[in-house]
């Protein structure tokens, strides 16, 4: 069984970095896709960011110069250096992860969650 397992939040003044790890385990092949989504309370998580395993990536809007995605496929791990942070990217953070079997079909992984708090 793949676990996603998530380190690096905590909390940050605005304008301040952080730098979010997602270890993968439990499967001997890279993942397809792996990314990270963010979940503020009452609210549906949002994607911010992911990186396919040929590098392929995509972000959110509201994050596009500030964070960067990158993965090691040889670790199966992704990372997301955040910049510039903002008192709206405060949130719980959980990475994801896709491997697609066929066409529509794919097994779908998320980590516990980390949480990032900007405040002054």
């Amino acid at each position: 069984q793949v676990q996603l397992v998530e380190s690096g939040g905590g909390l940050v003044q605005p304008g301040g970095s952080l730098r979010l790890s997602c270890a993968a385990s439990g499967t001997k092949t890279s993942l397809d896709i792996m990314g990270w989504y963010r979940q503020t309370a009452g609210k549906e998580r949002d994607l911010v960011a992911y990186m396919t395993t040929g590098g392929v990536t995509e972000y959110a809007d509201s994050v596009k110069g500030r964070f960067t995605i990158s993965r090691d496929n040889s670790k199966n791990t992704v990372y997301l250096q955040m910049n510039s942070l903002e008192p709206e990217d405060t949130a719980v953070y959980y990475c994801n992860a896709e491997e697609i079997l066929y066409m529509t079909i794919s097994n779908k992984y998320w980590g516990q969650g980390t949480r990032v708090t900007v405040s002054s």
